[in-house]
């Protein structure tokens, strides 16, 4: 549910990383963050629980600008994984543009996994919003540790589904920025259709990329 103004140019995106209780959504958002290049980044605010973190941040507190003149900022959030916390995850969820589900690709999680993303159905629903409409990628976390789901049956189970999906170790940081560029790659697609980015604001699906994506 995109927040846009159009006398004011202005438009804010906002994706949350959603998944079990440490599956890696923080770790995600902190090698994310650490990344990223400086220039247009925020800083990182943690908001704490008892027993686990909700991470907001800005990516582009200073705006993209489109040729148009439209400025986009982008805001970046993960929901805390505890089931106790359900209530924090759908308000976190409300007027989501994106979702990224982190996996825990341990083959002690499949579980977790599946309640997880049932549990992201469900509150999408209750949200007002629909999985199949709103963008949405997949990540296989912890792909570092041992005894972890094989790489060919993530590829069978997920490849039917057409959703976008990744392997990553967040700790290591490799996958992060491919996820999260994934993600904002769908989004892109979906703003375009409903504002024309490229044809009323003059906004390349490239160019878009690089500008979130730019490291250090």
């Amino acid at each position: 549910m995109i927040e846009f103004d159009e006398l004011e140019k202005k438009m804010v995106l906002k994706l949350v990383y959603y998944g079990p209780a440490r599956s890696g959504k923080t770790t995600n958002l902190l090698k994310l963050h650490d990344l990223l290049s400086d220039e247009g980044r925020g800083g990182l605010m943690v908001l704490d629980t008892q027993d686990d973190r909700t991470i907001y941040f800005d990516l582009l507190p200073f705006f993209l600008m489109a040729p148009s003149g439209l400025r986009i900022k982008v805001k970046v959030y993960t929901v805390p994984g505890q089931v106790r916390h359900d209530a924090t995850r759908k308000a976190v969820l409300q007027r989501a543009d994106g979702v990224a589900f982190i996996a825990d690709s341990q083959l002690t999680e499949k579980v977790n996994n599946s309640e997880s993303f049932d549990n992201l159905e469900k509150n999408l629903s209750i949200v007002g919003l629909n999985i199949d409409k709103t963008p949405l990628v997949i990540q296989f976390n912890k792909r570092d540790l041992e005894r972890i789901i094989p790489e060919p049956e993530i590829k069978t189970t997920w490849t039917p589904t057409g959703l976008p999906f990744f392997l990553a170790s967040a700790l290591e940081g490799n996958g992060v920025i491919e996820t999260f560029s994934g993600l904002l790659g769908l989004m892109y697609d979906n703003i375009d259709r409903q504002y024309g980015l490229l044809a009323k604001h003059g906004l390349e699906r490239e160019t878009f990329l690089k500008k979130m994506t730019t490291k250090r």
